[in-house]
């Protein structure tokens, strides 16, 4: 299980968001490769990056500082969503050097769209589901939907998809603990991975997660609280770590 650092970019910047309102964001570095440097030196196996301004717009803004966030951490495994909504986007996204895309609102709106993908580039396609209240949430969260997150993530099952990413809304951003019940529903729904996301604030946090890592949870993404610093990046990861030599 990785423990994955999340870097959120808005208008160029490093931000953080509280249950995905982009009015409630709070800058937390204008230099998003300095902060990919910083996760990665602290043991860092992979970043989850956000484009915010795509997620809302429909298409992707902020590719430049996707490469120079690729540029400044070598060979460190990035994975990427926000705004993918047609294959030439993903095709672009593996040409800038991402190890795998994110398809978030498209996920529900042209699951076509995920299924290509899958089998042009398998093994490199995840699927981001947010959920309010247990109902998919879509277009950077402004949007709910009348689907049920456990419903969407069964229908990919043959797909392909290569992980889950299970968000939960109304936690994110908000350093309540994350909502380990639904995203453990998740992980028994599908033989998909589930990286969970949302309310991570503190290493019990990281720790109960790890505890169900025989149920398909196969990761973490943190973004506050490594960033507020109650949560050590490096200490969870060691954590888990220790925990996954008892298996």
């Amino acid at each position: 299980m990785l423990v994955i650092p999340a870097i959120d970019l808005k208008d160029g910047q490093c931000v953080r968001l509280r249950k995905g309102l982009m009015e409630e964001s709070t800058v937390f570095s204008d230099d998003p490769a300095g902060m990919a440097r910083r996760w990665r030196d602290q043991g860092a196996r992979r970043l989850h990056l956000v484009d915010l301004n795509g997620a809302f717009e429909g298409a992707p803004v902020n590719d430049s500082a996707v490469e120079e966030i690729i540029a400044a951490t070598g060979d460190l495994p990035v994975q990427i969503g926000g705004g993918i909504r047609d294959l030439a986007t993903v095709e672009r996204y593996f040409n800038l050097g991402v190890e795998s895309v994110i398809i978030g609102t498209a996920a529900l709106k042209d699951p076509a769209l995920v299924r290509v993908a899958c089998r042009e580039y398998p093994g490199r396609v995840m699927v981001g589901i947010d959920a309010r209240n247990g109902w998919v949430a879509t277009e950077g969260w402004a949007e709910v939907s009348d689907m049920q997150a456990v419903e969407l993530a069964r229908r990919f099952e043959q797909a392909g998809v290569s992980a889950i990413i299970y968000t939960d809304i109304d936690r994110d951003g908000m350093m309540q603990g994350v909502n380990v019940k639904a995203t453990l529903e998740m992980a028994k729904a599908t033989s998909i991975p589930i990286i969970a996301s949302g309310g991570i604030s503190h290493l019990d946090d990281v720790r109960m997660l790890a505890r169900y890592r025989r149920e398909g949870i196969m990761g973490a993404i943190t973004g506050r609280a490594i960033y507020e610093g109650t949560l050590d990046l490096e200490a969870a990861q060691a954590c888990v770590d220790s925990m996954l030599s008892l298996d």
